[in-house]
């Protein structure tokens, strides 16, 4: 898709989030508060350069902070003291996202060389039923293992069944199902995790597993029948194979240590929450604990850093947008924002929505994580996919060979709709004048 092309998506990002016509007077082109137009023009450039999504997110959030200090301020006053104050706020979240995201690169190499992902094509059916199994695995590993992590290990086994020949269609189920798996699940998803560390109760973002069986079942069909039509499955195990134990202990014992630290923090120590990155800390003493078992792979760190780094970057660049001009949180906003995040990077849009409050978090879960799937770029499962498989870095081929990933986005919203209904929760973390932004029941 042109430059051209793509610019009025990100104007109607802009003018979804545009405040009323009532609202106190702010710096705004055509009523869109220039925040949010610098926001998009940096996620316009992490689309169209990404070979420098590093330095184009690192060049909006200097032009963001910037215009915050000289123009409008912000949330915690004007000026260095005012960016002081809100790094202060955010300090905690972003340093325990950049544990995690560091912590669970190496969990995800500790898991891949544990020999599993190897021995698991033994198992797939030699038929389209086959590359619909690996997309079930696929969403399994998502549900514990983080969804990049397993978009990557899904797309080795395709690339090794299938000899590379893998429809691109075929590469969007793989995202897909990646992202459906860790839409239910705190571990699953970097979006989920945000949730997760701002808060939000691990049950509360389950029933997004509703939505997200059904868009399953619709695009994981779909796309096996095109597999099987463009390269039939060639399932080569490997004899003599065995699984090391020993790093399967260790991921499950990373896992462990996270989720016990984060309902022992949230259940007994609320009030300390805030004031230290415990979950980011507790993943790394359970990683250097489980050292001398077997060694992480510290290779990983350099290419680990600046991934994190540009995901922490879009995540501060959401925290200082004017979110209290979001539209009202509803069943409605969250299905315009799964379409969204196909376009609007699923990272910030998650911050954005966390600040506002108010929402169905199971709901909005499925919506931004699973929503991110539809455009190779949406969500940071895409884009790790598109590094092994470049040809499908095309707006244009994604759309066109999985469609069905979009028809399933609709099908799953509404299946959890009239399964589990919309119960929106109460804004956690926001000021008195967004909690009258909350819609009933």
């Amino acid at each position: 898709m042109a430059a051209a092309a793509k610019l009025p998506i990100f104007l109607a990002v802009g003018l979804l989030f545009a405040p009323p016509a009532h609202a106190a007077e702010a710096p705004a082109v055509l009523g869109v508060p220039v925040e949010f137009i610098l926001f998009a023009l940096t996620l316009l450039g992490v689309a169209l350069f990404h070979h420098h999504t590093l330095a184009v997110a690192l060049s909006g959030l200097f032009t963001i902070t910037l215009y915050k200090l000289l123009v409008t301020g912000f949330h915690a006053g004007s000026g260095l003291s005012g960016l002081f104050g809100h790094l202060q706020h955010e300090w905690v979240v972003l340093t325990n996202l950049l544990g995690l995201l560091l912590g669970f690169s190496l969990l995800s190499r500790h898991f891949e060389e544990s020999h599993i992902p190897k021995i698991l094509p033994r198992w797939l059916p030699d038929d389209w039923k086959g590359g619909f199994m690996l997309l079930v695995m696929v969403f399994v590993l998502s549900s514990f293992l983080d969804n990049i992590a397993a978009a990557l290990i899904g797309g080795t086994v395709a690339a090794s069944v299938f000899h590379r020949r893998v429809h691109i269609g075929y590469l969007a189920a793989i995202v897909a199902a990646s992202n459906a798996g860790g839409s239910g699940s705190v571990v699953g998803d970097t979006t989920t995790t945000m949730m997760w560390i701002d808060g939000v109760n691990p049950v509360d973002v389950i029933h997004a597993y509703a939505a997200a069986i059904a868009a399953l079942l619709f695009f994981g069909v779909f796309a096996a029948r095109q597999q099987q039509a463009f390269a039939p499955i060639q399932k080569d195990a490997s004899a003599g194979i065995r699984a090391d134990w020993a790093r399967v202990a260790i991921v499950v014992w990373i896992l462990a240590a996270a989720i016990g630290t984060n309902v022992i923090v949230n259940t007994r120590y609320a009030e300390f929450s805030d004031a230290f990155p415990f979950l980011g800390a507790a993943v790394w003493i359970a990683l250097l604990l489980a050292a001398p078992l077997r060694k992480p792979e510290w290779s990983l760190m350099p290419e680990a850093v600046k991934g994190s780094v540009f995901l922490l970057s879009l995540v501060l660049c959401a925290s200082m947008m004017p979110v209290e001009k979001l539209p009202a949180a509803s069943w409605q906003t969250a299905f315009g924002l799964g379409f969204i995040s196909a376009v609007f990077d699923n990272i910030p849009l998650t911050a954005l929505a966390l600040k506002q409050g108010g929402y169905d978090w199971g709901g909005l879960a499925y919506a931004v994580g699973f929503g991110g799937s539809m455009i190779w770029f949406g969500s940071s499962a895409g884009v790790a996919l598109s590094n092994l498989f470049p040809e499908a870095r095309s707006v244009g081929a994604w759309l066109k060979s999985g469609w069905h990933v979009a028809v399933a986005y609709i099908i799953g919203f509404f299946v959890m709709l009239a399964v589990v209904g919309w119960h929106p929760h109460a804004p956690h973390k926001t000021t008195p004048a967004m909690q009258m932004n909350v819609q009933p029941h």
